[in-house]
């Protein structure tokens, strides 16, 4: 089978376009890939680490089709793939994994061993990752079909809660990744570095992991808005004053149970010097911030390579952290892409059941393909929304 494709294209800093791309093949290079299926994409979104490599921030080659979050209709399937068929609407999760070696048996699918020949780990779309075609597409081949993909039980009533679902593909079980990485339960108190649309999944998720104060800090008022609409309290971090006091203010307590950094090697100072870029500040936050014994979650990403650094040290991803107040509090600290088959499926059953309204939280918008480029300009003018693209014209309005 072959039809036309297009896709969202990364052209250089600051530029991506919508081009005409090859229709996916069931293919690894040379060879047949028989444990495959083509997806014709109903929705994928912009992802915030999209917006890393799109400002320039990463080594991402000129020509790379973006794109890892993806919930598609199965329109061909590979002769081995036996459990996943043609009709089945499916969530794709960000992590390629082959389901066979070591890492992925033990669960660890965000860096399997067999899907990247530089280094484990693997995503779509994403630098470093692989070299697996995006898929901000029309359509989109995804390998090892049986093992990666969670189908929707029904259909139909999935795509009436597809504004949900498609957060399934990674910014839900990021944010749920980042709480329970954090230690969030009941009774926690939690800051949460970040109100983007990661940082938003992240106060959900700890309000649904039982938490009984969620902060969350931002230097964008229209994002801390949305996180006061359900529920947080929250922090404007280009205002003066000590982190301490103002969580006390809060609490009544200097610091808290659970902190996690959504923000990643791109932070910046707060207060007056809120401009200047301080790679490691949310980092030496958290363990200023944490309680003795606390643990710390930074689902935020962290690069080896940043050729927009502000010095040479961090170019190499080599950060200024104080890292002996961590240690003298037994600070527990988890790093790396979220798991997410670990995920996907519990946290579809609390969209089916009515559980959580994702969607609302994070102010999901459906945009056009041809609407990408202007939907990743508005996400890096900080605007407090999940882009998600509707390649086909699927979602009813």
């Amino acid at each position: 089978m072959s039809a036309a494709n297009r896709g969202v294209v990364y052209k250089g800093p600051g530029q991506v376009a919508v081009e005409s791309i090859a229709y996916p093949e069931l293919a690894l290079g040379n060879r047949k890939c028989d444990h495959g299926v083509i997806l014709k994409v109903v929705t994928t979104n912009i992802c915030g680490s999209d917006q890393h490599m799109v400002r320039g921030r990463t080594t991402a080659p000129s020509g790379l089709v973006l794109g890892h979050e993806i919930t598609g209709l199965v329109v061909e399937c590979g002769r081995d793939v036996e459990f996943i068929q043609p009709g089945d609407l499916v969530s794709v999760p960000f992590n390629i994994a082959c389901g066979r070696c070591r890492n992925c048996k033990e669960g660890k699918t965000g860096i399997c061993l067999n899907v990247n020949p530089a280094r484990p780990g693997a995503a779509y779309g994403y630098v470093d990752m692989g070299g697996w075609v995006g898929g901000q597409t029309e359509y989109v081949m995804v390998p090892y079909a049986d093992f990666n993909l969670l189908k929707f039980p029904d259909a139909d009533q999935a795509m009436e809660k597809i504004r949900d679902l498609t957060l399934l593909s990674d910014i839900f079980p990021t944010g749920f990744h980042g709480c329970v990485t954090a230690g969030v339960g009941p009774g926690s108190t939690v800051y949460i570095a970040g109100a983007g649309p990661v940082g938003l999944t992240l106060l959900v998720s700890a309000q649904l992991l039982g938490a009984a104060c969620v902060i969350v800090g931002d230097m964008i008022e229209e994002r801390l808005a949305q996180a006061r609409s359900f529920g947080c309290e929250t922090l404007d971090l280009t205002q003066e004053g000590d982190m301490a006091d103002r969580i006390e203010a809060i609490l009544g307590e200097r610091e808290v149970d659970a902190f996690v950094d959504c923000v990643g090697f791109e932070a910046h100072a707060c207060g007056c010097n809120h401009g200047k870029e301080a790679p490691a500040t949310v980092l030496n936050s958290a363990m200023s911030l944490t309680r003795a014994g606390g643990q710390i979650g930074i689902p935020g990403l962290y690069v080896t390579e940043d050729p927009g650094a502000v010095d040479d040290a961090a170019k190499q991803g080599a950060l200024s952290m104080r890292f002996g107040l961590g240690w003298a509090k037994s600070h527990s600290f988890h790093t790396g892409q979220c798991p997410v088959m670990q995920y996907h499926r519990p946290l579809m059953q609390a969209i089916l059941f009515d559980k959580v309204k994702i969607a609302d939280a994070v102010n999901v918008q459906m945009i056009t393909l041809d609407e990408a480029p202007k939907g990743y300009a508005d996400f890096d003018g900080g605007a407090a929304k999940k882009f998600v693209i509707d390649p086909h014209g699927s979602v009813a309005a």
